[in-house]
């Protein structure tokens, strides 16, 4: 069974940048389509971000430009670089990994990490 952990989340300013990182272990990933999804209070969780195996990305329209997902295999990880942040993108970040249906909705995935926080101040 897959474990995902995510860590790197804080506090910054806005227009600062953090990068996001997402354990996996259990058993090897790399043939697995990576997402990156966040939830901020009285919302919804709303899809960021997705790398599948060949390295193919897809963003949101809100972060394109701005955010960058990457995996690298031998580390059993997948990371979100974070720059430009704004108030707006405060929220809980997952990652998971898609296992059926579109990579935008987040009942496509499985195997949710615990989250981490990420505050920007305005």
């Amino acid at each position: 069974q897959l474990q995902l952990v995510e860590s790197g989340g804080g506090l910054v300013q806005a227009g600062g940048s953090l990068r996001l990182s997402c354990t996996v272990s259990g058993r090897a990933f790399s043939s697995d389509i990576m997402g990156w999804f966040r939830q901020a209070p009285g919302k919804e969780r709303e899809f960021v971000a997705t790398i599948d195996w060949s390295g193919r990305t897809y963003y949101a329209e809100s972060v394109k430009g701005r955010f960058t997902i990457s995996r690298d295999n031998a580390k059993s990880a997948v990371y979100l670089q974070m720059h430009s942040l704004k108030a707006e993108d405060t929220a809980v970040y997952y990652c998971a990994v898609c296992v059926s249906g579109s990579i935008y909705y987040a009942n496509s995935y499985e195997y949710w990490g615990q989250g981490t926080q990420v505050t920007v101040s305005s």
